[in-house]
């Protein structure tokens, strides 16, 4: 293959060694050119889940590209997008009755971000700001960036970014933390929205908290008028164990954010759900009261039924019960790193699995990072450490063999690269 003009994300070119050509995806796996195989450990970035190449998704799409391709969404409507926002509807937490289309996964934030502020201007009560979690991830947009982390990944976009309120990451044992912060925010502030990773923030770490957080953060919420945006776009599609990871909280965020597992991972396509209140004050004869948003391919009908198929394959096969035997599997496998010296803080939330490996250097930088995707990559396996912790995302169709490798690899890279404390 000659010399590549491709520009890949996250990746420092000057440092990277040739990049493999996949030529084929199939289940859990990744085919490269020369015949050898990869086992997709992270599901190519969270987005698969039933598998590469489901059968019944790709059928949905060829089907339905035979009668139709991109239509503009303003003003018109398919079938594919309307009986998957009945059927997203229907999946949801119960409250959220409106389903507006984007393309991924930032510009499904970006929208919730701008229902909330186009909610409180269009009622009156005028709130723009935003509060987000100490460490959280939502995107690379300059919306999504402004409610992120601030550090490595948006320190050049600085100017770019608007200002938000931060409540500390709910870490064990100083959860009360999180929550008198937040109340005290929405006291003073008059806060807009909080916007959470419910459960698990992704980028930030794999970094977990349990469910009453989440359900005290939304009472707080509910007493200072402040809206909960829930962005699911990791978390949902069984990956924290149920459905929506707000399910195990039991409650309804006021905006939720879905993308990633939405279509089984095969094609871009990302929603938001909002209750009916948001939607009304948006609904006006006062056409300056419209949701300016859009993107060219709203609602693009083959990956709407690709959505289609995957919500078919959810109510027509065992998945709930593939989740659930993933979940005991991982929390299994963690159970060998009890007494490893290598390795600390070993954690699953549902299919995830998580634990950090000591060494002198953490955070996303470390110098671990890039030698140990390079150790996992010649084992034949996809892990994509966020710095010096090592996690696990497998598709739900991993068989027992293939997630114990994962843990011998994981073990033999302790051995290798770890440090006793």
């Amino acid at each position: 293959m000659s010399q590549s003009q491709v520009w890949h994300p996250f990746t420092q070119h000057a440092l990277e060694p040739a990049i493999p050509e996949i030529v084929r995806t199939e289940g859990a796996y990744l085919h490269k050119a020369d015949g050898t195989r990869i086992l997709d450990a992270i599901s190519s970035w969270w987005v698969v889940t039933h598998g590469h190449r489901h059968p019944r998704i790709i059928k949905a799409i060829e089907t339905t590209a035979a009668s139709l391709d991109q239509i503009i969404f303003a003003g018109f409507t398919h079938e594919p997008a309307e009986r998957l926002a009945r059927a997203l509807v229907g999946l949801a937490p119960p409250g959220l009755d409106w389903v507006f289309y984007s393309d991924s996964c930032s510009t499904c934030v970006e929208v919730a971000l701008k229902m909330a502020l186009g909610y409180f201007r269009n009622i009156g009560a005028p709130r723009s700001r935003i509060v987000a979690m100490e460490h959280s991830y939502h995107g690379d947009t300059i919306g999504t960036m402004s409610v992120g982390a601030r550090g490595v990944f948006n320190a050049a976009y600085e100017p770019l970014l608007f200002e938000v309120d931060t409540i500390p990451f709910p870490a064990a044992r100083r959860e009360q933390e999180t929550l008198d912060r937040f109340e005290a925010v929405t006291r003073d502030r008059h806060a807009a929205a909080l916007i959470v990773e419910p459960l698990v923030l992704g980028a930030g770490g794999m970094l977990m908290y349990p469910a009453w957080v989440l359900t005290e953060l939304k009472k707080i919420a509910e007493a200072s008028g402040t809206l909960l945006i829930a962005d699911e776009v990791m978390t949902g599609w069984g990956r924290t164990g149920t459905m929506f990871a707000c399910e195990q909280a039991s409650i309804s965020p006021d905006i939720l954010c879905t993308s990633k597992g939405l279509t089984g991972g095969v094609v871009p396509l990302a929603a938001t759900l909002a209750t009916d209140a948001i939607f009304h004050a948006h609904y006006s004869e006062d056409r300056k009261k419209t949701f300016f948003h859009s993107s060219s391919y709203t609602a693009n009908p083959m990956a709407c039924a690709a959505a289609l198929a995957n919500v078919e394959i959810w109510h027509d096969e065992p998945v709930a019960e593939r989740v659930a035997a993933l979940s005991a599997r991982q929390a299994a496998g963690l159970r060998r790193f009890g007494d490893n010296p290598y390795f600390a803080d070993s954690r699953a939330t549902g299919t995830i699995a998580a634990l950090d490996l000591r060494t002198g250097s953490a955070g996303y930088l470390a110098e671990i990072g890039p030698k140990l995707r390079a150790f996992f990559l010649e084992r034949g396996l996809l892990v994509r450490p966020l710095g010096n912790v090592l996690y696990l995302l497998p598709p739900y169709c991993i068989t027992d063999d293939e997630l114990d490798g994962l843990y011998d690899a994981m073990e033999e890279a302790g051995e290798r690269f770890g440090a006793r404390p």
